[in-house]
């Protein structure tokens, strides 16, 4: 259940709180292939199960840009800000995969309001996510990434 915020207010005096942790979500061979059709990253680690077998890791690994590319599914499941004009995209201030994604991995994320800015055109949140791997030491990404708001 995601942790709700009824206005941007109300979501701008969470700064500096965790915001939750969301549920495990399982990386599939079909997801990579799809991700490598759509960005035209085919590389064996990746797409070849076979080759992928003799490889470093023994089976195939999400692309880091996948799992980096799920922090929507997760945020969505952390948290929810209401009567917003709009969200969106604004960027990243760091970006880490200090470890792997193997095909069929269980990962989940925790996000936490680090920062927050009026800005212009809204307001800019600052958010820092965790994705852990179930069973592994090292996270799978450790991002802070950076969204704007407008309240309705």
């Amino acid at each position: 259940m995601p942790r709700v915020f009824s206005n941007l207010d109300e979501f701008k005096a969470a700064v500096g709180t965790e915001l939750g942790t969301s549920d495990w979500v399982t990386v599939t061979q079909e997801q990579i292939n799809t991700f490598a059709d759509a960005t035209g990253d085919h590389q064996w680690i990746h797409v070849d199960p076979e080759a992928a077998a003799k490889g470093p890791f023994g089976t195939t690994i999400a692309h880091g840009y996948l799992t980096l590319s799920l922090l929507p599914v997760f945020s969505e499941q952390i948290y929810e800000v209401h009567n917003l004009a709009f969200g969106v995209n604004y960027g990243a201030n760091k970006v880490r995969f200090p470890n792997p994604v193997p095909v069929d991995s269980r990962l989940r994320a925790t996000a936490t309001l680090k920062e927050i800015a009026d800005i212009p055109i809204g307001t800019q949140a600052t958010i820092a996510f965790v994705v852990e791997r179930e069973g592994a030491e090292k996270p799978a990404v450790v991002a802070e990434v950076v969204y704007v708001f407008a309240g309705a």
